[in-house]
């Protein structure tokens, strides 16, 4: 695939793929050509939301650092 890929366009790709096998009009070698390429775009869907979870992850943690240097120091009186 050498167009430009969005999680969006890669998904709706894969649908697509998903509807013509379903059809059973697709022959053999279209049907290995379709799934060589619904394999590598669910690939390249997992990969993006791996990077968007750790993309998650990282704000949720700069979020608790930030409210834990914001929060004031509390001694410990006695």
């Amino acid at each position: 695939m050498t167009e430009a890929r969005t999680y969006e366009s890669a998904v709706g790709r894969v649908e697509e793929i998903i509807r013509r096998l379903d059809s059973g009009d697709a022959g053999l070698r279209e049907t290995l050509e379709l799934v060589r390429e619904g394999r590598e775009l669910v690939e390249y869907c997992a990969g993006e939301l791996e990077a968007v979870s750790h993309g998650l992850e990282e704000l949720e943690l700069d979020q608790l650092v930030a409210r834990l240097q914001a929060a004031p120091a509390q001694g410990g009186g006695g």
